[in-house]
């Protein structure tokens, strides 16, 4: 009896507890109102603080030095503790983050439902339903994205990411230049989404603008699970390797921290 009374107990303490939990749950996204979310790109190199023109050894034994680094940052979404989904309008999603130009690297998104997220979502490039919306679909970034030489051509479409600089080698002791530039190439399209889980919750309030910090491994490009070697082809525009670089990229990004001010 005394075994039966502790088992039921017990029950009643665990359903009490999963049911303030699903209280607790519920309470967190009841909040109303707008407000704002920042998202800034901080990018590295490997464990050190990325610096252009500096020197960095890959696992090919290669020494890169980068003299440019653009991507395009697009489709962002936001999750929210309870699975609903924020998608910034299209019109408003479309970013080129140059490591270059520093004002380009925090991104600040008006307008966000108040909320508890857990989670971002973004692409790196124009998706195609976009780009296939033609010249005067694509609005005021078409011509963004050619001042910031991130277009080949209208035919050939957007560079999604531009990564260039100089590099040595065993077999290439004098400075050689590479490319590497992902896009459109023929019936591949190259193009990736990204999923960010967030180490603490991003409160979204009236009075309180999160500002979520994304580590961008800069080296993951050509040094990720797909190893490229540049003294066998300095110059990636298509071809084989860029479907590896593209798969690189999934691996390039993670959230260090949340504040929530």
């Amino acid at each position: 009896m005394k075994f039966q009374l502790k088992n039921i107990v017990a029950i009643i303490a665990v359903t009490l507890v999963l049911e303030s939990c699903s209280k607790d749950d519920e309470s967190v996204n009841d909040v109303t109102g707008i407000g704002s979310i920042k998202l800034e790109f901080d990018q590295v190199y490997k464990d050190a603080n990325f610096a252009a023109n500096t020197a960095y050894i890959n696992s090919n034994g290669e020494v890169v030095k980068v003299t440019k680094a653009k991507y395009i940052v697009s489709n962002i979404e936001l999750v929210r503790f309870d699975g609903s989904v924020y998608t910034v309008p299209k019109s408003e999603s479309y970013f080129i983050i140059d490591d270059l130009a520093p004002e380009t690297t925090l991104l600040q998104l008006p307008n966000i439902p108040a909320g508890n997220y857990t989670k971002v979502k973004f692409g790196i490039g124009v998706d195609e339903a976009q780009f296939s919306l033609g010249a005067t679909g694509q609005g005021d970034f078409l011509t963004t994205a050619q001042d910031a030489g991130m277009m080949w051509s209208w035919s050939a479409g957007y560079k999604f990411v531009a990564f260039e600089g100089t590099f040595t080698s065993a077999t290439v002791t004098t400075d050689a230049q590479f490319k590497v530039h992902t896009g459109k190439t023929g019936t591949d399209y190259n193009y990736t989404t990204v999923t960010l889980d967030f180490p603490d919750n991003a409160l979204v309030r009236a009075n309180i603008i999160p500002q979520i910090h994304i580590m961008a491994d800069l080296s993951q490009l050509i040094d990720g699970t797909n190893k490229i070697n540049l003294s066998e082809q300095a110059t990636i525009m298509g071809g084989t390797k860029l479907p590896l670089i593209t798969a690189n990229i999934s691996n390039m990004f993670e959230v260090h921290h949340v504040h929530n001010d």
